[in-house]
């Protein structure tokens, strides 16, 4: 609690004292091509709203930002070059990079590796004898070591199967299907093992998501399917309770993990009682039912729910889409589409517009912290200029794209945006109320552990904007450029 104490007497003496003024640095990516640049001037424009920061009302504590290590992603950074391949690992993790700080991978295959694989080949093995981590070995495990080895902070590691080997499940298939109740204990026994196997690499995982999109993804790629009382039911007398028998209590678990519009019917039994909550830690969630809303109503209503437990955005990506190379311009149009553009119900339609990539990001991470979500997790974190690899053709954009034949990297702007929260807003910073009256920008504000405060304000307009930024009695005029994002970092 030191850090709130000291923060308190700075504030005092900044509204007592005139002579002493917090330091303020103002961080901008546009449209107009500032790429995380730190802006000192400011245009003078006639028209000025505010924004007043109240850091005495906090909200959610941040558990942190990130991406995921995808077979795809790291299979892509082994085909760099050596100063290439740690270019980008510092590029994500460095101190004077992005400092992700909460990641996650895939257990078994998913649509972005290489092909269908499982750590427990073996058919009827339930005590998983032939249980192997070893596909994970040449790219994934290398790349997790790495990034360890870069972060100076270190970062939290959450894993997600997609589906158990087509022997566990009822259709014998990688693709649906559901967990055969036979195999409930071993697959409850996969997981702990699947810890200990990762704990021989020298990589601790932080906890799990139990299973990806437990609805499915239209039979397209690997999945295993659970209604909301099977996963309970699950978690409740299988996962939980062999995590807590194995030593492992202390790990995370996650449920749900898929879109945020069907998100009640799965809180209400996830936590309808003491007993089926006891295991589960938190929520999970995707973005991909709508380009714009991020259901704000949704996300309240999960938080009442559990107000307790961790409220975590576990994917996101623009998908449907093949990466547009080196035209920073096109991630701030409105011409991307996504699955829903082409494949949605018509009554459902209305919520896939064409949009901007840049946008959609931005919008969405503000939208979430202003609605009690604590983490943000995007999905691969390096793409090739196909949108892959990805064995389902189901072709992506991450923010940062290779060329491998090349050795070329372009880094988006979608990786700067990713920037703007995960390098200034760390873990166990508190979510403070920030008042604003220009209701054409978008802001969320956060006290760090170390007592500055990161502000990011969203401008999706194509007109410059200014605003009076007050803390107490401090205040500092400030202009945004049009279709741009600012962090303002207060120490």
């Amino acid at each position: 609690m030191y850090y709130k104490t000291s923060f308190l007497i700075f504030l005092f003496m900044a509204s007592s004292c005139n002579s002493v003024n917090p330091e303020v640095q103002v961080f901008e990516t546009s449209e107009s091509g500032n790429q995380l640049s730190l802006r000192t001037t400011f245009e003078a424009l006639t028209e000025e709203s505010t924004i007043a920061l109240n850091p005495a009302k906090e909200f959610q504590t941040i558990t942190g930002f990130g991406g995921a290590f995808t077979e795809s992603s790291a299979y892509l950074l082994n085909q760099m070059s050596e100063e290439k391949r740690n270019e980008i690992l510092a590029a994500y993790f460095a101190k004077d990079g992005a400092r992700y700080s909460l990641t996650r991978t895939h257990m078994n295959s998913c649509d972005f590796s290489l092909n269908n694989y499982s750590y427990t080949p073996v058919a009827g093995d339930k005590n998983l004898a032939h249980f192997s981590i070893d596909a994970d070995k040449d790219d994934i495990i290398p790349m997790i070591q790495d990034a360890m080895a870069i972060s100076e902070d270190g970062f939290k590691l959450f894993s997600s199967p997609w589906t158990a080997a087509p022997w566990m499940k009822d259709n014998n298939k990688w693709v649906g299907g559901k967990l055969l109740p036979e195999y409930y204990d071993t697959w409850a026994l996969f997981f702990s093992k699947y810890v200990d196997a990762y704990k021989a690499e020298g990589i601790d995982i932080w906890g799990f998501t139990v299973e990806n999109e437990p609805h499915g993804n239209g039979e397209n790629w690997e999945s295993m399917h659970y209604s909301p009382e099977e996963m309970t039911h699950f978690v409740q007398h299988f996962l939980g309770p062999k995590l807590e028998a194995d030593g492992k209590g202390h790990l995370k678990i996650l449920g749900y993990d898929q879109n945020r519009e069907g998100i009640r019917e799965w809180v209400d039994v996830m936590y309808k009682d003491e007993a089926s909550s006891k295991y589960y830690d938190g929520t999970a969630i995707h973005w991909y039912e709508s380009t714009y809303d991020y259901f704000p109503a949704e996300l309240q209503y999960a938080h009442q729910k559990a107000p307790d437990k961790f409220l975590i955005q576990t994917e996101a990506c623009v998908d449907a889409e093949v990466p547009v190379w080196k035209d920073d311009k096109w991630y701030w149009k409105k011409e991307a589409t996504d699955w829903g553009y082409d494949w949605r119900e018509a009554e459902k339609k209305y919520l896939h517009p064409k949009y901007a990539p840049a946008n959609r990001y931005a919008r969405d991470i503000i939208g979430c912290l202003n609605n009690w979500v604590d983490g943000w997790v995007d999905w691969n974190m390096v793409l090739d200029t196909k949108g892959g690899p990805n064995w389902a053709n189901n072709w992506c954009i991450a923010p940062v794209i290779v060329d491998p034949e090349k050795d070329e990297v372009y880094y988006t702007p979608l990786y700067y945006i990713m920037a703007h929260f995960s390098k200034f807003i760390r873990p166990d910073a508190v979510v403070i109320d920030a008042q604003n009256s220009d209701k054409e920008l978008m802001v969320s504000a956060a006290k760090n552990p170390d007592g500055s405060i990161a502000v990011v304000v969203f401008n999706e307009g194509i007109t410059p904007k200014k605003f009076e930024l007050q803390l107490h009695d401090f205040v500092k005029k400030i202009s945004i450029s049009p279709q741009a994002i600012q962090t303002i970092l207060i120490n």
